[in-house]
């Protein structure tokens, strides 16, 4: 039990003092929202995030036994940004991502992935990439926008950042063009819808996922509107038939061996959130990962 009551730890991740970027596992906010295209407000996502996490401080993770709070994990802040201008930002966001071991980034709208992703090609290569969210991301532009969250891995397959036949989606359930999705498959992203995981069960989904990437390294990219806006009505273009809270912890509790790099939360847009359910959802997926990724081998 952390020394001090829950509603007094201080402000960064899970409490943690570090603000060095040496760190082997280093939290940064990103507070952009400029790319949505419904909702904006996901500028706040970093701080809400940061105050639900104090929730997670009772002990160790129950199936890692691994306490993310103890692990060499600093928080760096948030970073700098350009007021109104995505590509600049972009650009910023790649810049101050790049060097850092190993980045859990708390967003911000999915405009941020395209930045992480290019500082972490930059130094690793083409990546695979997990990815959780209500819609595929693949537009080649929004509303005439070319670069949003939803065009965020259209961006991304064409930079060659990532290698769509290692590529998964999950969760997808939004309206969508014909042509978006017949690109999207057509460059070899597998695909498995809300209804997918509903019908395959956890352990399945799981077990596919580790079948797409193998052994390359690997981006986590995770929306929060992915779960159904039952569980996560804080965001800014819920879906409903989404997945349960329950659902998404069954499945990252499978992933264990996967070539983890770096991953991002996104889409958390607390003025429209519940009894902050969505950023202790969302908090719950960082922690969730920080206890995958810093499990011994034998667990």
């Amino acid at each position: 039990m952390p020394e001090i009551p829950t509603f007094a730890v201080p402000s960064p991740f899970l409490g943690v003092s570090r603000t060095d970027r040496a760190a082997d596992f280093v939290i940064a906010g990103v507070p952009l929202d400029i790319g949505t295209t419904n909702r904006a407000g996901a500028r706040d996502g970093p701080h809400a995030i940061r105050r639900a996490s104090r929730m997670l401080l009772d002990g160790a993770h129950p199936t890692f036994w691994t306490d993310p709070a103890a692990m060499n994990l600093a928080d760096i802040g948030d970073f700098q940004l350009a007021l109104g201008d995505i590509q600049t930002s972009l650009h910023r966001i790649e810049e101050q991502a790049n060097g850092l071991s190993h980045i859990i980034a708390l967003g911000g709208d999915h405009s941020i992935t395209l930045g992480l992703l290019r500082a972490l090609a930059r130094r690793v290569g083409s990546l695979a990439l997990v990815h959780f969210d209500a819609h595929v991301d693949t537009w080649p532009s929004n509303f005439g926008q070319t670069f949003a969250h939803g065009s965020v891995f259209y961006h991304a397959i064409e930079e060659r950042l990532v290698e769509p036949r290692r590529m998964i989606q999950i969760g997808p359930r939004s309206p969508l063009q014909r042509e978006v999705w017949n690109w999207t498959i057509g460059h070899g992203v597998t695909v498995l819808s809300a209804q997918d995981v509903h019908a395959m069960g956890c352990e399945l989904v799981a077990q596919r996922i580790r079948e797409v990437v193998g052994e390359t390294p690997t981006y986590l990219s995770f929306d929060v509107d992915v779960l159904d806006p039952a569980f996560a009505p804080g965001t800014g273009t819920p879906e409903i038939g989404g997945l349960a809270s329950w659902q998404m912890q069954a499945i990252m509790r499978r992933l264990h061996g996967i070539a983890f790099v770096g991953m991002d939360l996104v889409e958390v847009s607390p003025a429209y959130d519940v009894a902050e359910i969505t950023a202790l959802a969302a908090a719950t997926v960082a922690w969730e990962y920080l206890a995958l990724v810093g499990a011994s081998p034998e667990t």
